[in-house]
């Protein structure tokens, strides 16, 4: 698993500069579009649609609604690829490694605590850091469980 996260946070490394791309305040799609030049008469019948359809189209792209298939045809009848991927804000090893620390804290918490209910309580910090620590590594080999709770 630990792989994984690393391939995927490699890949994603470089197109963290992309998150701070902006849509054109009209949408990609009509930004393109003037910039060849094209009407939308013309685009219409590059997409096979009417004219009316490709201003909704346009109004789609810009309010968010329009579908994916939509919008690679679209973008395909102005020769563009469209290309569609979640970059994470953080690299996901973070993430993944910030929700197991707080997961082992809470449940080492809560075992602390019924220790102290019960006189047996942990007394020594170097000892209460290393299970906390053993209980992030066995959390990290089964990422799964660290999302069962909020």
């Amino acid at each position: 698993m630990k792989d994984a996260i690393r391939h995927l946070d490699k890949r994603f490394s470089s197109l963290r500069p992309l998150t701070k791309l902006q849509r054109p305040p009209r949408g990609w799609l009509r930004a393109i579009r003037d910039s060849l030049g094209m009407t939308t008469a013309q685009y219409g019948k590059r997409l096979g649609v009417s004219q009316p359809r490709i201003v909704e189209l346009e109004k789609s792209e810009r309010e968010g609604s329009v579908t994916l298939n939509t919008l690679q045809r679209a973008a395909e009848a102005l020769g563009c690829r469209l290309v569609y991927v979640l970059v994470p804000e953080r690299p996901l090893a973070e993430v993944v490694t910030e929700r197991a620390e707080l997961v082992a804290e809470r449940q080492s918490k809560a075992i602390e605590h019924t220790m102290r209910l019960e006189d047996q309580a942990v007394k020594d910090k170097r000892a209460a850091r290393a299970l906390r620590e053993q209980a992030i590594e066995d959390l990290l080999k089964r990422p799964a469980r660290l999302w069962d709770e909020e």
